[in-house]
């Protein structure tokens, strides 16, 4: 048995770890009381689903659903509400939101866990920028409810009613990384992997042969970008790559660029946001590329929901976000890893069961 983390149900451990666990609590009913007044529904969607989702990184948890005729289907823990979100947002919610617990596989570290609780909103007839309005006035709530003044985590500190810095993925990586990043970027959102791979070694970055335009990207943001987010003041990091832009529409005026922004605080990324697509076959082959990449990269795919693409028809314009709840509630308690501020954390592999 590992002895890095102690049992988390020892009486020592848990008078250690419970301040951090009411103070989640605390959060939680403040929150849910600041959408409620909003006029948000809170809504519950089904962790069972036809389709973890089709991102090219998601690892899914499987299992069978059994019928009553004894037939097996395989079915899947959600990696997000999101596509059950939507579909009620396609049967006439106009505001929803959802504490969901959601499963991610590969997922342990200090920032992850296989399964936490992702806090999900959504706005129809609203643009993304709400929902940038929504991140500074969630962390403002977060903080007083928590009873601090100030998030921290590894060193780290952040304001939390500071009004946060706005920040665009062209301009993160020519401050951080010295990267011309829509130079690589044509205008029909073709990428240049050469041009992108030698800007990325120039800076620093180490690549391998087989690594996509994406795959740079992505070394560049975790390794340059991202730690420098989210400093004294939260970061809105925004306007995606088209190619990074998932369920993300493309911006007016720029088809290069995506409706789509994360939210940092202390380094740590604590949400995803789009302003929504709505378009089904433009949803579909964005789908069908990622799980061609996840076959590439895994050896597998996942399957896609044709309910969501269907559904997609209806879906008014809309803008949604998903908040990573733990890891507010760590960077508001000053907790150094995600399992202090879970009250039962999922067994490690060899310790539970026995």
């Amino acid at each position: 048995m590992s002895q890095t983390h102690p049992p988390f149900w020892r009486p020592d451990i848990h008078a250690d770890r419970r301040p951090a666990l009411l103070a989640r609590g605390r959060i939680k009913t403040a929150l849910r009381r600041w959408f409620e007044a909003r006029d948000f529904i809170e809504v519950e969607a089904a962790i069972l689903q036809v389709s973890p989702g089709n991102e090219t990184h998601l690892h899914g948890f499987s299992t069978v659903l059994i019928d009553d005729a004894g037939a097996g289907y395989p079915y899947y823990l959600h990696t997000s509400p999101e596509f059950a979100a939507k579909k009620l947002l396609a049967a006439g919610e106009p505001r929803l939101f959802d504490f969901a617990r959601v499963f991610r596989n590969r997922e342990r570290t200090a920032l992850h866990h296989p399964e936490f609780t992702m806090l999900e909103w959504y706005r129809a007839g609203e643009d993304y920028e709400a929902l940038m309005r929504d991140c500074a006035a969630l962390l403002a709530e977060t903080a007083r409810a928590a009873g601090t003044t100030m998030l921290r985590w590894r060193g780290s500190e952040v304001d939390p009613f500071a009004e946060p810095e706005r920040v665009t993925l062209h301009e993160a990586f020519a401050c951080h990384a010295g990267i011309d990043l829509l130079a690589t970027i044509a205008g029909n959102g073709a990428v240049d992997r050469a041009a992108l791979a030698a800007q990325a070694q120039a800076a620093g970055i180490r690549l391998a042969e087989d690594d996509s335009w994406s795959d740079v990207f992505s070394r560049v943001l975790s390794e340059k970008v991202e730690p420098e987010l989210g400093r004294g003041r939260a970061t809105i990091l925004c306007e995606y790559p088209i190619s990074e832009a998932a369920l993300a529409r493309p911006k007016p005026g720029d088809p290069r660029v995506a409706e789509r922004f994360e939210f940092y605080a202390c380094g740590v990324e604590l949400a995803n946001a789009f302003g929504e697509l709505t378009d089904p076959a433009e949803q579909r082959r964005r789908f069908e590329a990622d799980m061609d990449e996840k076959q590439r990269i895994y050896g597998e795919r996942y399957p896609i929901d044709e309910d969501f693409l269907a559904a997609l028809s209806l879906m008014p314009q809309a803008s949604g976000i998903a908040l990573g709840f733990d890891r507010l509630v760590m960077l508001a308690t000053g907790a150094r890893r995600i399992e202090d501020v879970l009250w039962t954390p999922v067994a490690e592999p060899g310790r539970g069961g026995r």
